[in-house]
């Protein structure tokens, strides 16, 4: 007869560890060894674990090797799930780690019930990942260069005495300046300002080839539709559905604000219950677009001719939702300000009643199949 085996995975780049807890509360342990991280290897393992009469259920962590030995037991026909890392129970007292203890314990731990699986994305979906992170790490960069820029000229005492950086103004002042003594110090000069206009090139082509992409996406009637909300402009609606995939799965708008980590952390006994700060678990790049979304409801509500024209073809009822969107979130901007709460707390409890319309949009926009 058949019997359920739990098969926890240590994947590294170029091994896996493996070891498998039979079924059954006392059910025992054993650690098959080491395989070589290929498909061959891995489906010699499959086949070897099926000759013993049992049904192998994997599992392993996400981590840089992505989701190709998921796609890969998937598509050979076994169940396999990707868990959290940070959500995966630790022993404090636990000071040594090897690979072999790594399987064992995630094995065990499957077996449990323990284990978080995440969602796994598709390779269409994943390919867009790719191509919204990418875009991200130029950002990064591009704030990396610009202040490598305005060290340089404080170095040098030449400060900017306006409010506004990065305006065209700004740039005509940075244009202008020729007070370096030595023509390499000039170079240099020239070369951080180069480097800037490099970096927001590569942006302008990421951002052309996110709109290309998202035309041929299953996802893009939801971005279409998110722009419906304020501050949700093409490349912040694609990064939230790259990032959260199927916003479907979430059962209420708690859930979804749970897994951004927008809600605040606790820590109560007793009659004592303190709360602190956001959780910051899930997705942290969704969670900041979400966030940069928020800075938006600072202004009073309006429909300016751009919105109007984004959302003149969309539904009626998702319309509404971006109204009432509006209307709440400027409204509890103001409130929230006026008490004179710091402004990044004020963002962070705007982008989590945010998610809860997003949560809304994204039940009411069918997706092709």
């Amino acid at each position: 007869m058949e019997h359920i085996v739990y098969v926890g995975l240590d994947v590294h780049a170029d091994t896996i560890a493996v070891a498998s807890a039979d079924d059954g509360r006392n059910g025992e342990i054993r650690f098959h060894g080491v395989i070589e991280n290929t498909a061959d290897s891995v489906l010699r393992l499959t086949k070897r674990l099926v000759s013993t009469g049992a049904k192998p259920i994997f599992c392993y962590e996400a981590g840089p090797c992505g989701y190709g030995l998921h796609r890969l037991l998937t598509k050979l026909g076994f169940d396999c799930a990707v868990v959290s890392p940070a959500m995966i129970p630790r022993r404090v007292g636990d000071r040594i780690k090897t690979d072999r203890r790594d399987a064992e314990m995630l094995a065990r731990l499957w077996r449990a019930g323990e284990l978080t699986p995440i969602w796994t994305p598709d390779e269409e979906q994943e390919a867009m990942r790719d191509l919204i992170r990418t875009r991200k790490q130029a950002t990064e960069a591009l704030k990396i260069a610009k202040q490598q820029l305005l060290s340089f000229l404080l170095r040098h005492g030449l400060r900017y005495t306006r409010p506004s950086y990065w305006t065209k103004i700004h740039w005509r002042w940075i244009n202008e300046l020729r007070k370096f003594r030595y023509p390499h110090q000039q170079l240099a000069f020239e070369e951080l300002k180069r480097a800037i206009h490099q970096i927001e090139d590569r942006i302008a082509i990421l951002d052309q080839a996110i709109e290309d992409a998202i035309k041929t996406w299953r996802f893009a009637p939801l971005v279409d539709a998110l722009r419906a909300l304020r501050g949700v402009n093409t490349t912040i609606g694609a990064t939230l559905a790259a990032e959260i995939g199927d916003i479907g799965r979430f059962s209420n708008p708690r859930q979804l604000m749970a897994w951004l980590g927008l809600v605040p952390s606790e820590h109560s006994s007793g009659n004592t219950t303190r709360r602190g700060r956001i959780t910051k678990t899930g997705n942290a790049l969704a969670r900041t677009m979400l966030v940069e979304a928020s800075w938006s409801y600072r202004h009073p509500p309006r429909e300016q001719h751009p919105y109007l024209k984004r959302s003149a073809h969309l539904p009626q009822t998702i319309k509404d939702i971006g109204w009432n969107a509006q209307t709440r979130l400027c409204k509890r901007y103001r409130d929230l300000s006026r008490t004179g709460k710091p402004q990044p707390r004020v963002l962070t409890a705007i982008a989590r009643e945010l998610a809860g319309f997003i949560w809304d949009i994204a039940r009411k926009t069918p997706l092709p199949a």
